[in-house]
């Protein structure tokens, strides 16, 4: 078996009851396919990058599960038909490492980084001072 972890990003305007169905009924299959459960990490709301079917938030849940590919085929089935996931990404887990919800204080990725870069001369050796010359042009 292979241990996988799915990210579902849920429909927000659903019912927090409707949310927790979609995940028993995602463990349920799993058990039900001879897989085992690890782990259910909500992440909660948050805004999504760009609107996915008129939608500008959603839901996220990370399952984290033990199943073969017959499983995980049928888990991703049944998600697909169901209108409250918005979408879902089923990837393998590497194990040791721990998926982790985003933090609120991080910086966006689309967020300018500034930092020194080192002046080079043109034959390559690092210099500390840059000198400019500006030549008076001559009416």
């Amino acid at each position: 078996m292979t241990t996988y972890e799915i990210l579902l990003m849920l429909d927000p305007e659903q019912a927090e009851a409707r949310q927790d169905e979609i995940v028993a009924r995602t463990r349920e299959l799993v058990e039900k396919g001879g897989g085992t459960w690890r782990s259910h990490d909500p992440w909660g709301r948050r805004r999504l990058a760009y609107e996915i079917a008129h939608k500008g938030e959603a839901v996220y849940h990370l399952v984290v599960f033990d199943a073969d590919g017959d499983t995980l085929s049928e888990v991703s089935r049944v998600l697909k038909i169901d209108d409250a996931v918005i979408r879902h990404m089923a990837t393998r887990h590497i194990e040791g490492s721990r998926t982790s919800a985003p933090r609120d204080d991080a910086v966006p990725a689309s967020a300018p980084s500034f930092a020194a870069a080192p002046v080079y001369d043109s034959g390559g050796a690092e210099s500390a001072e840059v000198e400019i010359e500006i030549e008076d042009e001559e009416e």
